[in-house]
């Protein structure tokens, strides 16, 4: 994938981060990540999450070739994933932002969009590919470790649903957060998901958060339920139980089986940190902006309806 780096340079340097439309490179925020921001910039069809998390050019490339490794690794379990590249983009005075790039896929195929439009019985057997995709990286895992996981979020808004010479092939977009583990040990450094958070309270957020957060997507288990809890915060609750069923089925005995009970509880605790943290992160954007008169380099989302 060819991309525009003068293009990103050039909007990074112009980006206000709280007031998009002073923007002087045309582009369109298209979603967010919980430490990101996504946009279209110019023409090109390609997805750009910004993540400006990186104190020297050495620790952004450091993550650059990490998430390079962890693209690798999900390929050889046999997902497919969309052509992505990377740009580091310095701007003086400012932390060094990593753009990811990836083909833009047409926002009516991605996972979530379609649970809302298929019907009931396509929305499941969605599902159940979603689950069998899941199988092939903790298959990869038992070939290969102990001494080396990878883990993934498998929520569904996390796939697309594409049409490929006639047929229909299922892809892996959220690649962003390189989840790896070497001898047990997280590649990952928590303290940079930790940038986002307020300085007076990241031992906070460390300490309540930061090793459940990580530790959950080694665990399928966990992931088959989050999978299933975040249809509650897609506002389709009618389908949780009958993904509950799907997904009981499609794992056999790999498993305990999932119960309503269990995913709600989860979903409840998982509703508060992530609303908790956003909180955080809206006090700490107001201390910044309003009060010591700096600038704040991330974008958050509105009111989100979970």
């Amino acid at each position: 994938m060819d991309i525009d780096t003068s293009l990103l340079q050039r909007f990074e340097d112009g980006l206000d981060p709280q007031h998009l439309e002073r923007s002087e490179v045309p582009a369109e925020l298209i979603g967010y990540g919980e430490i990101s921001a996504i946009f279209r910039i110019g023409d090109a069809p390609v997805a750009y999450k910004r993540m400006p998390l990186f104190a020297d050019r050495t620790e952004a490339q450091a993550y650059a070739d990490m998430y390079r490794e962890y693209c690798e690794l999900l390929g050889r379990t046999g997902l497919t994933l969309p052509e992505t590249e990377t740009a580091l983009v310095e701007i003086p005075g400012r932390p060094v932002a990593l753009y990811l790039a990836q083909a833009l896929l047409p926002a009516e195929r991605i996972g979530n969009r379609l649970m809302h439009t298929l019907p009931a019985q396509d929305a499941l057997a969605l599902v159940e590919r979603v689950v069998g995709e899941m199988k092939k990286v903790w298959a990869f895992n038992e070939t290969v470790g102990p001494d080396l996981e990878i883990a993934m979020d498998g929520q569904i808004s996390n796939w697309a649903l594409l049409e490929s010479n006639g047929k229909e092939k299922i892809v892996y977009i959220d690649t962003s957060t390189p989840f790896i583990r070497k001898a047990g040990a997280h590649q990952l450094d928590p303290e940079l998901l930790l940038q986002a958070a307020p300085g007076f309270l990241r031992w906070l957020v460390r300490w309540l958060f930061v090793a459940d957060v990580l530790n959950r997507y080694y665990d399928p288990r966990l992931v088959l339920i989050d999978l299933t809890g975040n249809l509650f915060k897609e506002q389709l609750p009618d389908l949780v139980a009958p993904v509950i069923d799907t997904i009981n089925r499609a794992m056999g005995d790999d498993i305990t089986p999932l119960t309503l009970e269990e995913v709600e509880k989860y979903y409840r605790e998982d509703k508060f940190i992530w609303a908790l943290f956003l909180f955080l992160r809206r006090m700490d954007r107001w201390l910044t902006t309003k009060l010591f008169r700096k600038r704040y380099e991330f974008i958050l989302p509105g009111k989100i309806k979970r």
